[in-house]
């Protein structure tokens, strides 16, 4: 394979919307390069991209997938990415190592929130994106309207530079922009083509748009400015020098029109990219930090070696496979490198370059390009790579705060001792997935993205681990107060033969503000007491506050005043008080009226105008209270208080209401009281769980 240099490379993340058709479109330019002999199929489990056994059996895109290929001299190195929301974390670290994101839009579909994450994480970058309108060989296309919605969305910039000339089954040609051509591809999804003229109303079409161009691209340079100022136009050769600089600046949004199952107009795309796409050359530095914490800019000349790992998988008869970019320097197989995030040095063994299942042994990879290691012993993703001599830090992806949670329950003994070595697997591959025992719960809590996201990790663990465990509705971690101030007077007496135990507690307690937790005071005062059993009722206290009286929740918000008691020369001791004061407690608790909390949730969710009544609806069913609403172009963002409890499974509903369009997030506000009609539920439900447990 030839040896590509910072140049002529290409990093392109690909990424859009769920079933927009990135993963064929994907497929259709390895076909026009020559990597594949024909076109796979999503539903056949044959593309190069989607090939993981998770994505074969539910015909959808999981993973982010290096792919290769070679056009017009240039190294096209595209990431496909998945576009459902539950698997987020692949296309943000795609978009932290591309040069250029394309993002694709079904030609059935239309824009909508799906990409947003990816838009924006891409403009943070400072990298250029691009359109792809892809599915328009199927009916009821509407080219217009979504360039329409794109301008409306992504702003003026929007640019079609090409455009469907016969969209619908049987869509063939392409109106081509830059060329003024009308470009007809053949029907054995080769993506060979014969190219003419335009005339008459496409000509027409293409002078227009051609101006707009002209508008556009002038304001990438002064001299052009002026030039376009006095002549009223640019000659051809100077807009064709500088379309690769206003694409690099943002002053033009490309559109272009393809079909990825017909391999129609993709030839046009590949052309765009070789010619005028980004190349690392137009990120010459990079941000990091050095050893003493500092801020430097790192060169992408720079000859010492600087790498960033943005994906690891564990692949079968493999082991840990390591995706990188380099930023500079080289990579060498059979070299050495430093880790400074583990402080560890990790010898490089194979290096590959990678087009999906493809793995081609190379001797090293040069500054710029994208490639994959394997068996790093300690790298991780997120991780950086540099020579020793210049220990160098590059920044971490921010993924989003985990948005729904659920809970493990293994199926057998054996299931349970192997599950927390499998989740630790899968949290390497997935840092948007979180796991962890909750103790008071008792359960495996399991959070991420969302729904599909945990039910493919339960899948996981069956295929990969042999470990079957159930995902069940995670337990609310409610907490139980006092209303009123009260106290006890509680005797501890057992005589039993031999030394006997005795303890008298008299205890105060009353409500404390939101926050504050258990405070525990002592008022003794005189020798009824013997100051040493003070530490011994404070253990009692505590033991009674981790498993409340009131349905065994755990208690806060209460200060607890040990204020006298009695002792006995003899039958005293440590044991003794640890339970008078439990009891002590416990008896104090449920005088003073005592209550449930449960946490509430900030809820911000982003929807299309058109769905915001129906989410509004939604969220009082769950007993949410709307705080206010912020608009943000064509969507509006709904701010609401929402009690934990009502939101299990919220993604889902989610994307009912809003035909996916709606994204939302959630993080712990505050607690609150429990409407009085609901204790008596809750209470039953978790002494029914507990007793299932038991």
């Amino acid at each position: 394979m030839k040896d590509f240099r910072a140049p002529d490379i290409r990093n392109i993340a690909v990424a859009g919307p769920a079933t927009s058709g990135k993963t064929m479109v994907c497929e259709a330019v390895l076909r026009c390069a020559g990597r594949i002999d024909r076109l796979g199929g999503i539903e056949q489990g044959s593309t190069a991209s989607d090939f993981h056994a998770d994505e074969k059996q539910h015909h959808m895109s999981i993973h982010a997938t290096p792919l290769a290929a070679e056009w017009l001299g240039r190294e096209i190195n595209m990431i496909d990415c998945p576009g459902t929301p539950d698997f987020i974390s692949e296309p943000l670290s795609a978009v932290r190592v591309a040069d250029s994101a394309m993002v694709v839009i079904s030609g059935t579909g239309g824009v909508d929130t799906g990409a947003d994450e990816v838009w924006e994480a891409a403009a943070a970058y400072e990298i250029p994106r691009f359109l792809v309108v892809s599915q328009l060989d199927r009916e009821n296309t509407r080219f217009d309207e979504i360039v329409a919605e794109a301008r409306e969305h992504y702003g003026p910039k929007v640019i079609p530079l090409s455009l469907p000339v016969d969209a619908g089954p049987g869509f063939r040609s392409v109106l081509d922009v830059m060329r003024s051509e009308v470009i007809t591809f053949a029907a054995d999804g080769s993506g060979g083509f014969e190219e003419k003229a335009a005339t008459g109303g496409l000509k027409d079409r293409v002078n227009e748009l051609h101006r707009t161009l002209i508008d556009l691209v002038a304001e990438s340079d002064d001299d052009l400015l002026e030039e376009f100022l006095e002549e009223g136009t640019l000659t051809e050769e100077h807009l064709r020098e500088h379309v690769h600089t206003a694409f690099q600046a943002g002053l033009i949004i490309p559109v272009f029109a393809v079909s990825g199952t017909a391999n129609v107009g993709v030839a046009r795309v590949l052309d765009f990219i070789a010619k005028y796409g980004s190349s690392p050359v137009d990120r010459e530095t990079v941000e990091a930090t050095d050893a003493n914490g500092e801020t430097v800019r790192a060169s992408l000349s720079d000859p010492e070696t600087l790498a960033f790992v943005f994906k690891t998988v564990h692949e079968p008869h493999v082991g840990t496979l390591s995706f990188f970019r380099v930023y500079s320097g080289d990579v060498e197989a059979g070299g050495e490198l430093y880790n400074p995030v583990r402080r560890e040095t990790e010898r490089i063994g194979q290096i590959f370059r990678v087009n999906g299942t493809e793995r081609i042994p190379v001797p090293s990879l040069h500054a710029g390009d994208i490639g994959a290691a394997v068996k790093l012993r300690s790298t991780r993703c997120g991780d950086t790579l540099c020579s020793q001599s210049r220990a160098l830090t590059l920044p971490v992806v921010e993924f989003p705060e985990p948005n729904t949670r659920g809970a493990f329950v293994a199926r057998s003994r054996a299931d349970r001792n192997k599950l927390g070595e499998g989740l630790g697997v899968l949290r390497e591959e997935d840092p948007t997935f979180e796991f962890g025992h909750d103790p008071v719960l008792g359960q495996t809590i399991v959070s991420g993205q969302g729904g599909i996201q945990l039910q493919l990790i339960v899948e996981e663990l069956k295929r990969r681990f042999n470990v079957e465990v159930d995902l069940v509705e995670p337990g609310v971690p409610y907490l139980s107060t006092i209303t009123t101030p009260a106290e006890s007077k509680y005797r501890h007496k057992k005589q039993s033969g031999g030394a006997g135990q005795f303890a008298e507690v008299w205890m105060r307690i009353e409500p404390l503000p939101s926050g504050s937790g258990v405070v525990f005071t002592q008022s003794l005062v005189g020798s009824n007491v013997d100051r040493v059993f003070v530490p011994s009722v404070e253990k009692g206290v505590h033991a009674a506050c981790a498993h409340g009286p009131f349905g065994g929740f755990p208690v806060t918000d209460v200060r607890v005043d040990f204020y006298d008691g009695k002792q006995h020369p003899v039958d005293s001791k440590d044991v003794a008080f640890q339970i008078a004061g439990k009891a002590a407690f416990n008896e104090a608790f449920e005088a003073a009226r005592p209550k449930l909390l449960e946490p509430v949730m900030e809820l911000r969710v982003r929807v299309p105008q058109d769905a915001v009544g129906g989410v509004m609806a939604d969220i009082s069913s769950r007993r949410g209270r709307i705080l206010g609403m912020e608009t943000e172009g064509r969507f509006e963002l709904v701010v609401a208080h929402v009690p934990q409890a009502g939101l299990h499974q919220y993604s889902s509903q989610l994307r009912a209401i809003t035909s996916g369009r709606g994204r939302h997030r959630e993080a712990f506000d505050h607690f609150e009281e429990v409407p009085q009609e609901l204790v008596a539920g809750i209470l039953e439900k978790h002494a029914r769980q507990n007793h299932d447990g038991a």
